[in-house]
């Protein structure tokens, strides 16, 4: 049973260090969460007319809900970043936020735990609840507590650490006209009266009606999907990528080739084989191949099918893919990686409906909807005679422009959840989502190689993600580069200097003698390893050097005496530590 005692290591210095404020962009972050900094008074005017509005249960329900939910996010935030601390310690990080993100002082009372076998007593006073006395400004003395907000961040965040249910009840309320708060706190099931107030932690009909109206456009959605069988990857509501779903939709019934144009990556395959579905063709193959990447002098035999004999090698007979595609759908991509023999007659094949293979003086009938791809500006090939006028315009009839990902940001969102929930599936991971940092370094990215880009991103945050917790910006990107400038705080709760000026007092410190270039290398170091949480390799990596180059650095300075005195060990990647 751990039971409340010294927590000094527990203290402030490293949430508040944890907090940054961008001047820049409007934005307080509480690690990667992002934060509110909104008037007491402002609030409190908000939750009367809630409880104006729905009635003082249903306010009580939805501010207890509210507050629940951020008491589970910070459990979240505390369990990915407390390797090195006791259960206690983490615990106690829980009140110590909700101090710092001024709601109540938390001063606790006592504290006795057992996570392995469920069992939970806590008991905390309240300092300056500002919720118990706004209310008490606003309605007067109540009957009963009202420290709800409050009441169901310590139920949120106790539940998520301890893996179970633990209910907390005000006993002392300054809403009610006592001196201050206090709370206790225990199992759900070692409160008599538990059910009358677990339900407030139920949604109440009106939040359910909602939640099963969204379900049924949900559904409609997916059965409108499903009629035309769109693929699950071709997601957005962007005007863009809208214009050009419906251009597809129209030409489906229609056997007109469609070209589509869009860069590298934005899915032009997709476009092709949901065109495919939604056509009467689609119990026919869908047939596709890359120009791209097919040797010129392998082109023709590829597309047309040969004879046996027809060159050397050419030991059997063979169909081409038009041949292969007859009835369905072929899906050129990269047409103009296309050598001008094979163009001359891949138009006679679209102009005849004819197919002739090489070392074959048979001609054959097809029937084949033509769907071409490219990422080439067609018009300048036809300029420089890389590519024929004529088969650039029986191509253009149809012209499909599929936009890229920076144009149509509204997208982004969607598809990472898409992503990540396809790769967490894949790779049999549990994960909570993205962190409010890493989505704005979603929908603020570039994707130079779009959707397909954003893909592998999301891939790859799946994978580095640890199990149960979100996806942050260092899961999904090797480097982030964030130009916005952010402050944080010093340990009496000002805003410090910032990044730039804390750069210049470290060198106005070197050159007045106060500091050693070896202490702040030693710093950095010691920075990086705690970050690398000891990996040498990982903290050789944040500091752009070599494993060699660290390891050499490292002994130098802790042989000049600079380094910690009891250095954090280092281990390399896959070491387990005793």
């Amino acid at each position: 049973m751990t039971k409340l005692q010294d927590v000094s290591r527990a203290d402030g210095a490293d949430l508040r260090s944890r907090v940054h404020f961008c001047s820049d962009t409007g934005q307080i972050w509480l690690h990667e969460h992002r934060m509110l900094l909104v008037h007491a008074e402002a609030q409190a005017s908000l939750r009367k007319e809630l409880i104006d509005t729905l009635g003082i249960t249903r306010a009580r329900g939805l501010l207890l809900r509210m507050g629940y939910a951020s008491g589970m996010r910070d459990a979240e935030l505390v369990r990915t970043r407390a390797q090195d601390m006791t259960d206690m310690e983490i615990f106690m990080t829980g009140p110590r936020l909700h101090a710092l993100e001024g709601n109540v002082g938390v001063a606790p009372i006592r504290v006795e735990f057992d996570r392995a076998s469920g069992r939970f007593y806590g008991e905390f006073r309240w300092i300056n609840s500002w919720e118990g006395q706004s209310h008490r400004r606003h309605f007067g003395i109540h009957d009963e507590p009202v420290c709800w907000t409050q009441i169901g961040y310590a139920c949120g965040y106790t539940s998520a650490f301890m893996g179970r249910s633990i209910l907390y009840k005000e006993v002392e309320c300054v809403g009610m006209g006592d001196e201050g708060c206090r709370i206790v706190g225990k199992p759900v099931e070692e409160w008599e009266d538990a059910d009358e107030h677990m339900r407030f932690f139920t949604p109440e009909s009106i939040a359910d009606q909602l939640i099963d109206l969204q379900t049924q456009v949900v559904q409609l959605r997916s059965t409108i999907g499903e009629k035309n069988q769109i693929p699950g990857d071709m997601i957005g509501t962007s005007p863009g990528f809208r214009a050009a779903l419906e251009l597809l939709s129209q030409a489906a019934a229609s056997p007109i080739s469609v070209l589509l144009l869009g860069e590298t990556g934005v899915g032009k395959e997709l476009f092709a084989r949901a065109l495919h579905e939604m056509s009467t063709r689609r119990d026919r193959p869908l047939v596709a191949i890359n120009c791209a990447a097919i040797p010129h002098d392998l082109v023709e035999s590829e597309l047309f099918g040969v004879e046996k004999g027809a060159y050397t090698g050419a030991l059997v007979s063979r169909p081409g893919r038009f041949e292969r595609a007859d009835g369905g759908t072929l899906f050129l991509d990269e047409i103009g990686e296309l050598p001008l023999t094979a163009q001359s007659k891949l138009l006679r094949v679209l102009q005849e409906g004819e197919v002739e293979r090489l070392g074959d003086d048979r001609i054959r009938k097809i029937n084949v909807r033509l769907v071409a791809a490219t990422s080439a500006g067609l018009p300048q090939l036809v300029k420089e005679g890389r590519f024929r006028a004529d088969l650039y315009y029986r191509l253009n009839a149809y012209p499909i422009n599929i936009p890229p990902l920076r144009e149509r940001r509204e997208d982004i969102s969607v598809l990472a959840k898409h992503f990540l929930e396809k790769h967490a599936a894949i790779n049999g991971k549990k994960l909570l989502g993205f962190t409010d940092k890493a989505k704005r370094a979603l929908t603020t990215y570039a994707w130079p190689g779009n959707i397909r880009e954003l893909q592998n991103t999301v891939e790859r945050g799946v994978i580095l993600a640890p199990h149960g917790t979100r996806i942050e910006v260092e899961h999904l990107f090797l480097s982030w580069g964030d130009e916005a400038r952010e402050f944080g705080l010093d340990p009496d709760g000002k805003l410090d200097a910032g990044e730039g000026d804390a750069g210049k007092s470290i060198c106005d410190a070197v050159c007045d003698g106060t500091m050693t270039l070896d202490h702040v290398e030693a710093m950095l170091i010691e920075a990086a390893t705690d970050k690398a949480r000891g990996n040498l390799s990982s903290a050789a990596r944040m500091l752009g050097l070599s494993r060699p180059q660290l390891a050499y650095r490292l002994k130098r300075l802790h042989e000049s005496g600079h380094a910690r005195a009891t250095p954090q060990p280092l281990r390399e990647p896959g070491s387990v530590e005793s």
